[in-house]
């Protein structure tokens, strides 16, 4: 009757619980585990790894190793953010706050929206023209409700100016 089957006598499960997430080879791995989907701000991973349950010390440690190998890049994390926006029709405007809101550094995210060749007008064309059609807005009210949407979607004033006062055919 004292005999218990299939437990530890000398490690109680909690503490060794306690070990993984305070050890920064295990938060490595989860971290590459999150950057395997994709790209992710240093912040981010992070908040994430916190989230996971990894103690503050143990992320950081892994983050900074994942830095130091060249496997995680607020730069690259940046560049594919505003590519990956740029493509759902979102403006810079709506791009730059949503970096700043992953705590990337503003200068950062101004340099990579100057370097990222983007046309901001023509694509704020091609927004407008695909919920509202070809033509320009029939009156007032109409012209400003596609304004509103656009800049709802990030674009700069005059971006949407040019959007709604061109032919788009």
């Amino acid at each position: 009757m004292g005999h218990e089957r299939g437990r530890k006598a000398t490690v109680p499960e909690s503490s060794m619980s306690d070990e993984k997430f305070s050890d920064p080879i295990e938060a490595r791995r989860k971290a590459m585990d999150y950057l395997a989907r994709r790209e992710h701000g240093r912040a981010e991973l992070l908040a994430k790894l916190e989230k996971a349950g990894f103690d503050r010390d143990a992320g950081e440690d892994a983050v900074a190793g994942l830095i130091e190998d060249g496997l995680q890049s607020d730069q690259r994390f940046v560049e594919a953010f505003i590519q990956s926006r740029f493509n759902q029709g979102k403006g810079p405007v709506r791009i730059r706050a949503e970096l700043k809101d992953r705590r990337l550094a503003g200068g950062m995210i101004e340099q990579a929206l100057a370097d990222a060749g983007q046309d901001w007008y023509a694509l704020a064309r091609q927004v407008r023209q695909r919920k509202f059609g070809a033509g320009r807005p029939a009156d007032f009210n109409d012209k400003a409700k596609q304004m509103r949407f656009l800049q709802y979607r990030g674009f700069e004033p005059d971006h949407i100016q040019a959007a709604v006062s061109a032919d788009n055919d």
